[in-house]
């Protein structure tokens, strides 16, 4: 399926969700609302959706002067997947992590935090940006940036509801919505915006993780590297929304979190194995 098609299907799901949530609670007229309010995201969500989420980490472009060697691995890996070399920037964070963003390989974005500069050494620091141009080789980033901004923007309307809902502030008539039912699905909506982003995310990892390795020829340098920021995440926190975990190579927000059952990552020990696996081979 090619990352269009799943784009929109991304769109008309969380879409689904925003009108069934507006329509819970304000009826006809919460419906219209929320489809005037998804119309505006889903335009927003394409267009804008890499610096929405680039702004909330407070990214800054990191030039060839201040990093040369990280400039230098991107070009190198870039021309390997056969993409254009993408622009690279900095999140102020001491957690080690990494995503990638944009529309399409020709405006994406590869953003490493302060942290991940730090902990890792050369070869693995080669083996996160491999994952990463993975992901813009695949084109893997935009519905990933649009599944984390409009799976926040779904929880932001989740809270509104809980608080409107349990304020009985609402309609009750046979035009308005049901404010208990729109107070349970204020709080199944975020769940459900979850379990969307895991659907997309959790393969596209596995895929990145090869693709990574393909283009590096060195899978055990990646799998040290998710070894080492799956222990840093746990506890180094990082600040920002819990709705973009599923852009992140590692979750990095699992020591907020009990277990694995809303993970949009797959186990790193299950990536890992994959990784030994594929540097076993010829």
């Amino acid at each position: 399926m090619t990352s269009n098609i799943k784009t929109v299907l991304l769109l008309g799901l969380l879409t689904g969700l925003l009108m069934f949530l507006g329509g819970m609670f304000g009826g006809r007229v919460g419906l219209f609302i929320a489809f005037m309010v998804a119309i505006v995201m889903n335009l927003g969500s394409y267009w804008y959706s890499d610096k929405v989420v680039l702004s909330m980490y407070k990214a800054r472009d990191l030039s060839r002067g201040d990093a040369p060697a990280i400039h230098a691995m991107v070009e190198e890996l870039a021309a390997n997947a056969g993409i254009p070399k993408p622009r690279i920037v900095l999140v102020p964070q001491d957690q080690p992590n990494a995503f990638a963003t944009g529309r399409n390989p020709e405006n994406a974005v590869v953003a490493v935090t302060r942290g991940i500069v730090r902990m890792l050494n050369p070869d693995e620091l080669r083996g996160v940006l491999a994952h990463e141009i993975g992901h813009i080789a695949n084109r893997d980033i935009l519905v990933q940036t649009v599944a984390a901004v409009l799976g926040g923007a779904i929880v932001m309307l989740a809270n509104i509801l809980q608080f409107t809902a349990i304020f009985g502030i609402g309609s009750d008539d046979e035009d308005g919505g049901n404010p208990l039912a729109a107070l349970a699905m204020a709080f199944l909506a975020p769940v459900a915006a979850t379990l969307i982003q895991m659907a997309i995310s959790r393969s596209r990892e596995f895929l990145a993780d090869e693709t990574g390795a393909k283009i590096s020829r060195e899978p055990l340098s990646l799998a040290s590297a998710l070894a080492k920021m799956d222990t840093a995440s746990r506890q180094l926190p990082l600040e920002g929304s819990p709705a973009t975990e599923n852009m992140f190579i590692v979750s990095p927000f699992s020591g907020r979190r009990m277990g694995n059952l809303f993970s949009t990552h797959p186990p790193i020990q299950e990536r890992i194995q994959r990784l030994q696996r594929m540097a076993r081979r010829p």
